[in-house]
Formats: C-alpha cells, sequence, structure tokens
C-alpha cells in the first residue's frame, strides 16, 4: 500500500499543500500566500492563475520538503475556498475575468430581482440555500452580463463554469498551459455543487429553472461526482508522475468529515476568515426555522445523500487581521491574545465586526460594523478583547440557532463542539466559546481536519481506507475546554450580544 495522501488546500488568503501517512498524521506542509484584489468597496477578487501556480508550486514544495515521489502516493485529494466563481475559455485555458470570492457582494441587485420575482422559496426548496450574493449563481450571471460577448460565447459552448475545485481539476489533469486540454477533466464534487445556488441537492443535479432564471448554460457546468470518487489524474509531468485525483469537497464540508463528523448530530465549527459551523443531519434534509442553511455533506457514494444544517459568519479570524491592518493596534496577528489577556474583560465593550453585512442566522447584508459600550474608561486592549470574543458570541449564535433546529426535527441539542482552523489554537477564545455556548469544546490533536478531510476521501477512493469506522477511530482529542461561566451570565452577555448586533443592523 503506498503510504501517502497528499492534500491541496486553495483557501481564501493562501494555497496550502499538506502530506499525510496513513494514520492521519501531518509528515510536511508548504503553504504561499494568494494576493486579495479589491477593485471596489463590497468587492473581492482572486487571479485564478494565481490560485494555480501557488497550488502547484506548494504541492511541489511539500513534495520535496518530505523527499517523497509522486509512486509514493496513493492519491490526492482537494479542498477548496467555496462559492468563489471562475469562468474560462474552453480552448487557450485563459480565464475571461478574475475570480469573484464568496465574500464579495457586488451581486446584490441581482438577488433582489430573484427575491422579487418570487424565487426565494424554490432556492430554499431545491438548493436548501438563501437567495444571497454569497453564492456563486449571481456571481456567474455577473461575469456573463459584464465581460464584453461572455454570454454569447457561453451559449456557443466556449466557456466553462467551476468553483476553485473544477479549476484545479482542469488544470491538473492536462488544462495547463502547453498541455493537451482534450485530457482535462471538467467536474466538481456534490458538496462544491451545492454552494452554486444552482443545484437541487434532492436529485443531485443542475436546476433547469435556476438555470433559465439566470441565463445561464447548462453546457458551461461541471459533472457532478460524490466526493470520493474517480476525478481524474494529475498529468505526469506536475508532480513527476500520475496520481489519482480522488476526493474532492467543500473546504467547510471537508472539516466536517475530516472532523469524523459522520452522523446526525455531530457538530464542528471551523474558525478562520469566517466562522463556518456545521452539523450533520445524516440522510434527512432539514429545512431551518432559525436562519440557517441546509447544505449538501460529503458523500463517499452516488447512491446516499448527506446533509448538513451550516451557519457562516462572514468575519471570524478576519476581525483579528483588522486590528493590525486597519486599526494598527498590533504588529502581528499572534500578538492578539497577549493582548487581550492585558484586561479581566471587554468592560462592556461589544465588537459585532458586520463589514460584509452578517451572515447566519441574521442574513443582513446591509449591517455595519459597530463597537458599543465604549467609556472613557475603554482601552485599545478592550476593543481587542471585545474583536477577539466577537467570533465566539456569532458562533454561540450558529449554535444555538442548530440545537433548536434538531429539537425541532425530533433530535437533541448538540452535546459538544469540534472546532479546527487557524484560530483554534487560541484558548482564550476557546475557553470563552465553551462558557457561552454551555456544552464542551473539543480541539483535536490534528487541526489541519479541512485538508485531513479531503486526504480521506481520497485514501478511501483508493481503497487505503475500507470504511467511515476507520477514520472515527483515527480522530484523537488534545484539549478539551469545558464551561466555567454559570448559565446566568452567559444568557446575559448573549443577551448583550443581542442587543449590539441590532445596533448594526439599523438603516444606515
Amino acid at each position: 500500500m503506498k503510504p501517502y495522501l497528499l492534500a491541496l488546500d486553495q483557501g481564501t488568503s493562501s494555497s496550502r499543500s499538506i502530506l499525510f501517512d496513513r494514520d492521519g498524521r501531518v509528515v510536511a506542509i508548504a503553504q504561499q500566500e494568494l494576493p486579495q484584489i479589491y477593485p471596489r468597496p463590497g468587492w473581492v477578487e482572486h487571479d485564478p492563475m494565481a490560485i494555480w501556480r501557488t497550488q502547484l508550486a506548494t504541492a511541489r514544495e511539500v513534495l520535496a520538503r518530505a523527499r517523497v515521489s509522486a509512486g509514493e502516493l496513493a492519491a490526492v485529494g482537494i479542498t477548496n475556498q467555496r462559492e468563489t466563481t471562475v469562468v474560462w475559455d474552453r480552448t487557450s485555458g485563459e480565464p475571461i475575468h478574475h475570480a469573484i470570492v464568496w465574500q464579495d457582494r457586488r451581486a446584490e441587485a441581482t438577488c433582489v430581482r430573484l427575491r422579487e420575482a418570487g424565487l426565494s422559496g424554490h432556492v430554499r426548496e431545491r438548493t436548501g440555500l438563501v437567495v444571497d450574493a454569497y453564492f456563486s449563481a449571481t456571481k456567474l450571471h455577473w461575469i456573463l452580463q459584464n465581460v464584453p460577448g461572455a454570454r454569447e460565447r457561453a451559449w456557443r459552448g466556449e466557456l466553462a463554469f467551476g468553483t476553485v475545485d473544477s479549476w484545479l481539476i482542469w488544470q491538473l489533469t492536462g488544462g495547463c498551459e502547453g498541455r493537451a486540454r482534450a485530457q482535462a477533466r471538467h467536474v466538481t464534487d456534490v458538496s462544491n455543487a451545492a454552494r452554486t445556488m444552482l443545484f437541487d441537492v434532492h436529485r443531485n443535479d443542475w436546476d433547469d429553472k435556476l438555470l433559465a432564471a439566470l441565463d445561464i448554460p447548462p453546457a458551461m457546468l461541471p459533472r457532478v461526482l460524490p466526493s470520493s470518487a474517480e476525478f481524474g489524474h494529475v498529468h505526469a509531468d506536475l508532480l513527476g508522475g500520475e496520481i489519482l485525483i480522488g476526493g474532492v469537497a467543500g473546504d467547510q464540508q471537508s472539516a466536517l468529515f475530516g472532523q469524523a463528523c459522520f452522523s446526525a448530530g455531530m457538530a464542528k465549527n471551523t474558525y478562520g476568515t469566517g466562522c463556518f459551523m456545521l452539523m450533520h443531519t445524516g440522510g434527512s434534509f432539514q429545512t431551518s426555522g432559525n436562519g440557517l442553511i441546509t447544505t449538501a455533506a460529503a458523500q463517499t457514494t452516488a447512491a446516499e445523500r448527506q446533509y448538513a444544517l451550516e451557519g457562516s459568519v462572514f468575519v471570524g479570524g478576519a476581525v483579528v487581521q483588522w486590528l493590525r491592518d486597519g486599526l494598527h493596534a498590533i504588529k502581528a496577528s499572534s500578538e492578539v491574545q497577549q493582548l487581550a489577556e492585558s484586561v479581566p474583560d471587554s468592560g462592556g465593550v461589544m465588537f459585532v465586526p458586520a463589514f460584509t453585512g452578517l451572515g447566519a442566522p441574521w442574513w443582513t447584508p446591509d449591517a455595519r460594523g459597530t463597537i458599543t459600550g465604549l467609556t472613557r474608561g475603554s482601552t485599545i486592549a478592550h476593543i481587542a478583547r471585545a474583536a477577539l470574543e466577537s467570533i465566539a458570541y456569532q458562533s454561540a449564535a450558529l449554535l444555538g440557532a442548530m440545537s433548536r433546529d434538531a429539537v425541532a426535527a425530533g433530535g437533541q441539542p448538540v452535546h459538544e463542539l469540534r472546532v479546527d482552523g487557524g484560530a483554534c489554537v487560541n484558548d482564550l477564545l476557546m475557553q470563552f466559546q465553551a462558557d457561552l455556548l454551555g456544552i464542551p469544546v473539543m480541539r483535536p490533536q490534528c487541526v489541519e481536519t479541512t485538508a485531513l478531510g479531503a486526504a480521506y476521501l481520497a485514501g478511501l477512493a483508493a481503497g487505503v481506507y475500507a470504511s467511515l469506522q476507520e477514520l472515527s477511530a483515527q480522530w484523537r482529542v488534545e484539549r478539551c475546554f469545558t464551561p466555567t461561566m454559570t448559565p446566568t451570565r452567559s444568557r446575559e452577555l448573549m443577551a448583550l450580544w443581542e442587543h449590539a448586533v441590532a445596533q448594526a443592523r439599523l438603516p444606515m
């Protein structure tokens, strides 16, 4: 048995490659920063060629660092920033526009028209989502509408659309410059397709009514496969040999899989640029009554549907970046815990970082960031602590909504939360999270669970693993944060938070 699995983790702020052994342990990591492009306020773009170049470079670097050859890899898995939209020319392989990133809000006017056309119910019923510029559909519509000649070319079959996974697979399987593009695979997996607002998660197929409403040619769309499947093979010239691409999942569904949350009621929260909480609901498509969305979880077979409830926090760890780059309160993100711990609490300061509106469970796109509760005694340390705590408050609101949905569906409230992502290493934040939730917060030994999920999916396709039970046995906890705050105090703090959110949602 080939001993290694390579995970390509293409994120919002960086491209990373992580090499895992069969036991799910990290062997080596390589990472490159991905430049951000901000053409206008509320617009966020990436250069698709930069996505490809940085991802390929890190894959080569991690293999060189570990002194591992392509022949020692059982398979490659891909996990990616979701909703980010790429359109490229099938013949030249050139993108026709920068990738429009999931954070981008330029398509809100199109969302208004869809709502006014009465499509909100259809979107919710078929896709599990809400009509919002967060998802890929209206970003794709904007490109076709605003790039000269794009819609006509799309209807002639000249253009391809994909989320970042599709773009990388197309490149890896032969679409990159100087190689035979006839070999290139135009595919995606069900978890990424489910984030486009164009995909019927009941039938696992594209929705004709939504395509027609946005005038999107079906021929642009990739073929949809289970998350563990044969997506193609990495071209031999790229990494030194042909390698099976056996696993693909959007970053949050991949993290759910990497956390071994395989059964209904299990939940995880990823603390990254944003925060993303998912609760597995098994084969049951549950519609939230509390502002969450329903999404397809990673699926290991075409026949077995898997779903999750999800809540998205648009600004999670990015609030620490704002403290560094906008407020210049710290020089490095790693300094935030020390600054926050220099005061015993936030001194009544509440920080709602609604820089790009509010996501679940409020869905208020025109909300704006607010800092409330300031006094003459407030310091930059209080603001820093409030900023850090805002990540926990937003996540607590999500878990409360999930637990209410679970009980309404006849289940039990979430009894523990598994955590991952860059900010989960912050002990102050994790303890405050456990205090607000009143349940244990479990940090695993391997916090690279997003990449690990992709590696596990690829390993299943390659026969490295025989079952989900085998993968569950590999999950190991590094630290459990247990609540120390009284439930009464937790409720008081959440009430203050909700009051601050109400200020952020007031019309400007």
